[in-house]
């Protein structure tokens, strides 16, 4: 980026006579690429993709209780503008230089928000996963059906939260570095996967987000114990509503087949899968199982 790395914003100003009352409207704007670490202490935790401050977003919620929830989430997700809750861009602004700072432990701080003051004004948005799959997931499936599993499903629910948000740390983090992504999975056997970004445009591109976020959930779902859980819990967790997103019956029906044989095969082989092309029929089975919060 050269030697004006650091720079964030631009601004004009201009003179006026004091008896001058028509103000000169003064633009500016920001654009910081640099993604600051996460604190530890929101890591497991679905604030940590965003935080229902904005009446949009909880009007939403509202209305969505029933009928095409993926769809609706996903498509508001993508469309919103998070900047139109006038009251709330205030509160973030006011806390702007805390709330782009590595390790913030401000109780407005979420991935999704830190995005939004590190991009004033530049034509930005924040990726719509920070909002569909991360936080309307693991807040809304996460607690109806957490109450449904054994102390065992309820250990993996919170681990795969973990496990999610880590992964998406490391390749935030390795992202500002180059343009090369790996992520390894802290569990023998569970596997690895990498990709190429563009450096500083990983959390830039929407789709190129969404498909490394997609890529961390093996890893993150296996590395906290999807091979151990019992058929009571893998039933409850392939009923979640999150599938359908994968289509018809058929695509169900195999998701819940490669889950079994998940717990069935050695997890290496699982993951072989599943870390080529994403959208081919076995990654989808899988994805359904990954994305099922």
């Amino acid at each position: 980026m050269g030697s004006n790395e650091k720079i964030v914003g631009r601004g004009e100003s201009y003179m006026t006579p004091k008896s001058y009352m028509k103000r000169a409207r003064v633009e500016r704007s920001a654009c910081d690429v640099h993604v600051p670490a996460a604190a530890d202490s929101i890591i497991g935790q679905c604030e940590y993709y965003y935080r229902p401050l904005q009446g949009a977003y909880l009007e939403l919620v509202e209305k969505v209780t029933a009928g095409s929830v993926w769809q609706t989430v996903k498509s508001f997700a993508t469309s919103w503008d998070p900047w139109t809750d006038k009251d709330v861009a205030a509160r973030l602004l006011h806390q702007r230089q805390t709330l782009i700072q590595p390790d913030c432990r401000s109780s407005d701080w979420s991935r999704h928000g830190s995005f939004m003051m590190r991009h004033i004004g530049c034509g930005h948005k924040p990726p719509a996963y920070y909002v569909s799959y991360g936080y309307f997931y693991c807040s809304t499936y996460g607690a109806n059906l957490k109450p449904t599993l054994s102390a065992k499903g309820q250990d993996w629910l919170d681990n795969a939260r973990f496990y999610l948000q880590r992964y998406m740390e490391q390749g935030l983090e390795q992202n500002m570095h180059g343009p090369f992504i790996t992520i390894i999975s802290g569990k023998p056997g569970s596997g690895s996967f990498s990709m190429t970004v563009a450096q500083y445009m990983l959390e830039l591109q929407d789709d190129t987000f969404k498909s490394f976020a997609f890529k961390t959930h093996p890893l993150a779902y296996l590395d906290a114990g999807l091979a151990d859980l019992q058929w009571a819990d893998m039933g409850k967790i392939m009923r979640e509503p999150a599938l359908e997103e994968w289509g018809d019956w058929r695509t169900l029906q195999q998701a819940f087949q490669t889950g079994m044989a998940v717990i069935g095969k050695t997890i290496g082989d699982a993951w072989d899968a599943t870390k080529g092309d994403f959208d081919d029929p076995v990654g989808k089975a899988l994805g359904s199982l990954m994305d099922a919060k």
